[in-house]
């Protein structure tokens, strides 16, 4: 079984927490029992998220060695110049080493559903938004890449994984593959 589960802003992916006090888990959307995240979103990401029963199919969405594209449409604060574009293009070096090269370009404001709490509007600071995509999924790698070009994420929303795409569906709701 696959499941494709639009994630809101500020849940974990997991189905347990045990800070204090507790943060909205995956637990609390009417997912199928016995299924998993297959990768991550931080807590702060929204978007696409992929649940499976299944360690191989799991396994093969999420190792680098498959190279499984990831689309985000990323808000960034400032506007983008070529050759911010270009180095994330050629690959950022982060502390953990230099990137795959991603494909990126401006996306005009995309349509999505407000986020609560909303993005912290700036009338004198500009912002742009991107479709990047990468092939492998450090830690944070998007918002450290967009960093690192000058460019903080502002939101980050996941809206495709390979051939999957998170068309259609509202954050919390997901349907099954």
């Amino acid at each position: 079984m696959l499941i494709a589960f639009n994630k809101p802003y500020g849940v974990l992916c997991q189905f347990t927490d045990r800070s204090v006090p507790p943060r909205p888990t995956l637990a609390g959307f009417g997912l199928p029992p016995d299924v998993y995240a297959a990768g991550r979103l931080d807590h702060d990401s929204e978007g696409l998220l992929l649940l499976t029963d299944d360690g191989g199919l799991a396994h093969r969405l999420t190792d680098p060695r498959h190279k499984q594209p990831k689309t985000y449409w990323v808000q960034v604060e400032g506007q983008p110049d070529d050759a911010q574009l270009q180095a994330l293009r050629d690959g950022v070096e982060l502390n953990d080493g230099l990137t795959r090269p991603a494909r990126v370009e401006r996306l005009d404001t995309p349509t999505l559903w407000p986020r609560d709490p909303p993005v912290r509007y700036r009338k004198t600071v500009p912002d742009a938004w991107l479709a990047l995509t990468i092939s492998e999924g450090r830690n944070r790698q998007v918002r450290r890449m967009t960093a690192a070009v000058g460019l903080p994420t502002l939101r980050l929303v996941r809206v495709a994984i390979g051939a999957h795409r998170i068309d259609g569906l509202a954050p919390g709701e997901w349907r099954e593959v």
